[in-house]
């Protein structure tokens, strides 16, 4: 499954979709086309299905998180204000709330150090620029600049 690929598709703001384990191949087809979305898939014999079905799809060739994403990020439009702009978890578009509704919400020493933050309003998570956010930042950045310059 590409389920870490997915959440960092939101990172990057694509709007992702990312079926349940539960979900049969005829199903995520069927759900694909019915959203006109782009299939993203490590399973070729789910590719040649969707191809028949005339559903564009991305045949992702690593196992390895970096190279699938340079893959991906190379094949779809990512605009640069969206990056940062979608739920991880559901994928919904964030909501920038001011600081003191968010102090209830995260731990004080969040709340002490930061003075942005946006929330969810489908799954309820708060979100903010924590120390994880400057690695991200970095992976991002080169990731963006090696994609305008294959342009």
């Amino acid at each position: 499954m590409l389920g870490t690929l997915a959440t960092w598709l939101r990172i990057f703001g694509v709007d992702t979709a990312y079926p349940s384990n539960a979900m049969q191949d005829d199903e995520i087809l069927r759900q694909v086309k019915s959203e006109g979305r782009l299939l993203i898939t490590r399973d070729k014999m789910l590719a040649v299905r969707a191809r028949k079905a005339v559903v564009p799809v991305i045949v992702v060739s690593s196992m390895q998180l970096l190279p699938q994403l340079k893959q991906v990020i190379e094949a779809l439009p990512v605009e640069e204000s969206a990056v940062l702009s979608r739920c991880t978890i559901c994928n919904t578009l964030l909501v920038p709330v001011d600081p003191s509704e968010a102090e209830r919400h995260v731990p004080p020493k969040v709340f002490a150090r930061q003075t942005r933050f946006w929330f969810c309003p489908s799954c309820q998570k708060y979100y903010w620029m924590g120390t994880h956010y400057e690695d991200m930042e970095k992976r991002i950045a080169v990731l963006l600049r090696e994609k305008k310059g294959s342009v």
